[in-house]
């Protein structure tokens, strides 16, 4: 059955003319099925600049709309419609533009981990890879608001010495992870160095030995001459280090570490949305070509 979905897949792909993107979190059947595998900066980069006629993002819906956003004549889609992302959810347009009339002279940052109405309401976006980069591309002394994850906006603002306005929202994953789970990990393994994501809390992110991305976490490890690691993010990373560094060991920061969302898509509806071109992310124009401004600044920082 499976390796049948992987033919179809592979067939119906070239039919189509289409790319296949897959985050880090997705399963491992996806991940080994994508032609690119990464995190939602170089996800977008790979959207931005591919000629496949159809996209195929799995991730969840705020990925496959940058996706969108950044091809407005090409046709997105996403395998299954409900993958969201509740951190996205935690700000809306309407609510962004009542914190703007409160700070009018203030830039927006916002964190790609949102809708498109909210980037068509930002001044530029960021990711977790470059976040610092762009707060740093700011002038000195202007007023940022960053949105929605107060603990990335938390890191950077530590990172860069800038007043910045953070938003309330969270990621469900990450924002569990303790302080105590880290130690008790590290009693454990005393040898292994901390690595976390920084949409981890504060106090969390303060004990690591490196706070990165997903892609630069896989960097690090890769780089690094240590051989053990306890990692602080979702559980499906844990598949991508072990294939490219198969001789390092690796421990979750914590048990339960698992984004539900980002396990939706299977192969069964992957090859389903690749035979009916089914789930066809749709933004209106207005709202694109606005959200696209914040996007293509972002991607211009290289």
């Amino acid at each position: 059955m499976t390796s049948d979905l992987v033919k179809y897949i592979a067939a119906r792909k070239k039919e189509l003319n289409a790319v296949i993107l897959a985050h880090y979190y997705q399963l491992p059947e996806i991940q080994d099925n994508a032609d690119f595998v990464g995190d939602s900066l170089q996800l977008a980069r790979k959207a931005a600049e591919t000629d496949a006629e159809v996209i195929v993002c799995c991730g969840v819906h705020f990925m496959a709309e940058s996706a969108k956003i950044l091809n407005p004549s090409k046709t997105v889609l996403i395998p299954e419609v409900k993958a969201g992302c509740p951190m996205a959810d935690m700000v809306t347009a309407d609510k962004l533009r009542k914190m703007k009339e409160k700070h009018k002279d203030a830039r927006v940052v916002c964190y790609v981990n949102s809708s498109a109405e909210v980037k068509a309401e930002s001044d530029i976006c960021c990711t977790s890879s470059n976040a610092v980069q762009v707060v740093n591309s700011i002038p000195e002394g202007t007023e940022i608001i960053f949105v929605p994850d107060r603990n990335l906006g938390a890191y950077v603002a530590g990172q860069t010495g800038r007043k910045i306005i953070l938003w309330e929202g969270f990621c469900p994953v990450h924002d569990v992870v303790t302080s105590e789970e880290i130690e008790e990990q590290k009693k454990k393994h005393p040898e292994a160095k901390i690595v976390v994501h920084p949409e981890c809390p504060p106090e969390v992110t303060a004990m690591a030995d490196a706070v990165r991305s997903t892609a630069g976490i896989l960097k690090y490890v890769k780089e690094s001459k240590d051989r053990e690691f306890i990692i602080g993010t979702e559980e499906g990373f844990l598949y991508t280090l072990t294939k490219n560094c198969p001789d390092k060991t690796f421990y979750l920061a914590r048990n339960n570490f698992i984004c539900h969302d980002m396990k939706t898509i299977t192969l069964e509806n992957l090859a389903l949305a690749l035979e009916k071109r089914q789930y066809e992310v749709e933004i209106s124009e207005d709202i694109r070509k606005k959200a696209s401004h914040a996007l293509e600044r972002m991607i211009a920082l290289g």
